[in-house]
């Protein structure tokens, strides 16, 4: 058979045309749609959030400057209720006890959870079941768990000094005493938000690489060096972003002395959220308080930006 019979009694291939490409007009439309129905399921959250924060934030803002009583029409009055608040002698004593309990919780309530998400990091049985422990006082309502606590303190048939009188040991004042009360707060808060942390720095702990810790052993380390060399550096990042939030947590405590301590005894437990709560409700001052939500914003935020700058400089965030 030649050439030209063979190429004449081959089957005759069918060569399919391409797909017309869709149009740039409905490719575009398709992408707004998208667009559209993302937008469409974040407006709820989106107006919830702008009724429920920004809203009262900027009218807390415009307040500030107003003589403002709830049934009579605002009256601007410019700095007059900053003027005022700063020479409140209970302005004096809020601060004070604020920054003497945030440095209170960062020396006390910092490095227990850190040590407690190490702990439970190593263990190898019910490791589920002590997760659930260390994390069961977040489950509980804060005042419900303050509540408990001030039962815990009662000086006269509180648990603590129950415990120490079993023991013979002298009994305390615990939330009832000027030197004590601070302390005590301190202990509560600790107790009451720890869970959260010791679970994010135990998440922290899990991704740092096995061969880190094997590299370690094999160069002789114990279990301090290898904390100090392995998991700390590995976790710097966490350990810095929850430093920042947890300095701007305990500088708005306000639960713990409203319902264990009342800001007594002597003032001992007046905090500033606590100050902003009596101008509002009980001196019926809601310039003053707006006032005083302000300077706190100002000062929280300004060391927000700064703790951000000065970590991200040395290249930690």
């Amino acid at each position: 058979m030649t050439k030209t019979a063979a190429r004449r009694t081959a089957p005759a291939i069918a060569v399919r045309p391409a797909p017309a490409p869709p149009p740039v007009g409905g490719r575009g439309r398709r992408r707004l749609q998208d667009q559209l129905q993302a937008y469409g399921f974040l407006l709820g959250g989106l107006v919830c959030f702008a009724l429920f924060s920004w809203y009262p934030a900027i009218r807390a803002v415009v307040i500030a400057f107003q003589k403002y009583t709830p049934g009579s029409p605002p009256e601007w009055v410019g700095t007059a209720n900053f003027t005022r608040v700063l020479h409140d002698p209970e302005f004096t004593a809020a601060w004070r006890n604020t920054l003497t309990f945030t440095l209170l919780a960062l020396l006390i309530g910092f490095a227990i959870p850190f040590v407690l998400a190490l702990v439970l990091n190593e263990l190898r049985h019910a490791r589920a079941f002590f997760r659930v422990v260390v994390y069961l006082p977040v489950m509980i309502p804060p005042v419900v768990s303050a509540l408990l606590w001030k039962w815990f303190y009662d000086p006269g048939a509180g648990l603590a000094n129950e415990a120490l009188r079993s023991l013979h040991l002298p009994t305390s004042d615990w939330s009832n005493g000027a030197d004590t009360a601070l302390v005590s707060l301190v202990a509560v808060a600790t107790w009451a938000n720890m869970g959260g942390t010791v679970l994010i720095y135990l998440a922290a702990l899990q991704s740092i690489p096995g061969e880190l810790y094997e590299a370690a052993e094999l160069d002789g380390a114990n279990l301090l060096q290898r904390v100090r060399h392995v998991t700390i550096p590995q976790t710097r990042f966490v350990i810095l972003m929850l430093m920042l939030l947890q300095i701007i947590a305990t500088m708005q405590v306000f639960t713990e002395p409203f319902v264990i301590t009342g800001g007594g005894p002597e003032n001992a437990t007046v905090t500033v959220l606590y100050l902003i709560y009596k101008y509002a409700f009980l001196y019926n001052d809601f310039g003053g308080a707006c006032a005083l939500s302000v300077l706190l914003l100002v000062l929280l935020g300004a060391f927000s930006a700064g703790y951000l700058r000065l970590t991200r400089s040395e290249g930690d965030i």
